[in-house]
């Protein structure tokens, strides 16, 4: 399980590191308190450039950004020395993605994005299962990126039913 309490890093290493650098969310992941979070507010302007493209493209640059999210923070763990440094949140900038993917397919407004964040930082915090499991039991840099992209996946699920019950 992800050790929520980052260990200490010097921010140079990581600010410096092209591959510490994205795996730290572009800086976000440094963030003393709620690093992950932080970490997912990253994902709101990759969203803004994002969501003008239709929904299979769309999905095709999340698997794409999934697929180089898999290298660059297992890369940035085993530099570090860590299974999962608490501070590697590019996992959670892809999950996010995925969370607002019904934002797209059901032509939401900008205050179901609200809705996205919260419902991500739900799944992404409590870990209900099968993500605990695979949180624990899943290694390396898929298994940073595979918790948060089926946290990602049950709250766009969620985001889809609730916009479904409120908006009939």
């Amino acid at each position: 399980m992800r050790n929520y309490t980052p260990t200490p890093v010097d921010a140079r290493v990581i600010l410096l590191s092209p591959v510490h650098f994205i795996a730290f969310g572009f800086g976000t992941g440094l963030s003393p308190k709620g690093p992950g979070t932080v970490g997912t507010l990253a994902g709101l302007p990759f969203w803004f450039l994002l969501n003008h493209l239709q929904w299979p493209l769309y999905l095709l640059v999340c698997a794409g950004l999934f697929a180089f999210g898999c290298w660059v923070c297992g890369e940035s763990a085993k530099r570090l020395g860590v299974h999962d440094h608490g501070g590697i949140v590019f996992d959670e900038i892809v999950g996010f993605l995925v969370t607002c993917t019904p934002l797209l397919l059901l032509h939401l407004s900008s205050w179901w994005l609200i809705a996205a964040f919260a419902l991500f930082r739900l799944f992404d915090i409590l870990k209900p299962w099968p993500i605990r499991v695979v949180d624990a039991k899943v290694h390396g840099g898929f298994g940073i990126m595979v918790d948060d992209l089926i946290a990602g996946v049950f709250a766009a699920a969620l985001l889809a039913l609730a916009s479904t019950v409120i908006t009939a």
